[in-house]
């Protein structure tokens, strides 16, 4: 039986420093993969020159990639997973420029390879004090059927300590795209990520059709540190005694995205009727908040609006967030 082939699937914008101790980590893997495609997302930092500096680009696994713009974490992955599907790889290893996978992360994962129905194998992703990252691994809260979930707030159950424990390999719903290995039978059925995204949610909607082809199952002894550089995404705010943790305005282009996506997501997955319900219920709660905690309250309450008119509609403008900063109102 032919050895199946595994390329990496690496996408990186302005990062290059934890782009390096990215690729470092998998180079001085137990199992290499066989390619390591690297999309670099228009990077303004000179990333490619640094890289053919300091020798990555004349490595013969490294296939390096550059978009003419920034098209995004959905963008990105779409390029990467369309390239190493067309070019025939067997299984393709996704993960951000901030993750490093341990030295025998993928010789684990790949044990898996040949379980029955199976469309794609998690990391354990965990952050550099040894904690699980609850927010990129979980089981959904499933009804009558395999896409008929309930969202919520934290739109899935945690993996806690005590499955890690006890168990090697657990059938979940979601990873995030901080280790995913997906199969190309399974990108035969479901297609590539969705560009249209741009950030936040990709990694969640792409699950819930790998769903559809076979299990994700979670190699709890595989693991990937994923570093999260330092954001201050987030500021507390008080009012009248109340705190709460609020987006800088700044980063609100974040939360438009991330809202964007969510309301569409939720419009096609889950059920109707309490995605109407409770869509209302959280759109008040948002703006209540914003009424209370934040600074820019009519630019804040512009954005938020515009993101659920645009995930109602399924209009994906990815400009739009920068006009709506650079909007004088």
């Amino acid at each position: 039986m032919a050895e199946t082939t595994i390329a990496v699937v690496v996408v990186t914008y302005n990062r290059k420093k934890l782009l390096t101790e990215c690729l470092d980590a998998i180079l001085a893997g137990t199992r290499l993969p066989d390619k390591i495609i690297l999309i670099d997302n228009g990077s303004t930092d000179n990333t490619p020159e640094f890289l053919k500096e300091e020798g990555y680009l004349k490595n013969l696994l490294v296939d390096y990639i550059r978009l003419p713009e920034n098209t995004g974490g959905a963008g990105g992955f779409h390029a990467g997973v369309k390239y190493g599907y067309e070019a025939g790889y067997d299984w393709l290893w996704l993960m951000d420029d901030d993750a490093a996978p341990e030295a025998d992360a993928l010789e684990k994962l790949i044990n898996y390879c040949h379980e029955p129905d199976v469309s794609a194998l998690a990391n354990l992703k965990l952050d550099l004090a040894g904690d699980i990252l609850h927010p990129h691994i979980g089981f959904f809260e499933r009804k009558n059927n395999q896409n008929d979930f309930d969202f919520d707030v934290e739109i899935h159950k945690k993996v806690e300590k005590e499955l890690i424990e006890n168990n090697q390999v657990l059938e979940i719903a979601f990873s995030s795209f901080v280790g995913l290995l997906v199969s190309k039978k399974a990108i035969e059925q479901v297609g590539f990520p969705n560009r249209d995204f741009f950030i936040r949610g990709d990694d969640l909607e792409y699950c819930l059709r790998l769903n559809t082809a076979g299990k994700i199952l979670l190699v709890t002894d595989s693991v990937i540190l994923h570093k999260e550089a330092a954001d201050q995404t987030e500021v507390m705010r008080n009012f009248l005694g109340k705190a709460s943790y609020r987006t800088r305005y700044s980063r609100i282009w974040l939360t438009y995205f991330e809202t964007r996506n969510a309301i569409w997501l939720r419009k096609n997955y889950a059920n109707r009727t309490k995605f109407y319900l409770r869509t209302l219920k959280n759109y008040c709660r948002s703006l209540v908040a914003i009424m209370l905690f934040d600074d820019r309250k009519l630019k804040r309450l512009r954005f938020l609006t515009e993101a659920y008119q645009d995930g109602f509609k399924g209009y994906f403008d990815n400009n739009k967030p920068k006009l709506l900063y650079e909007e004088k109102i």
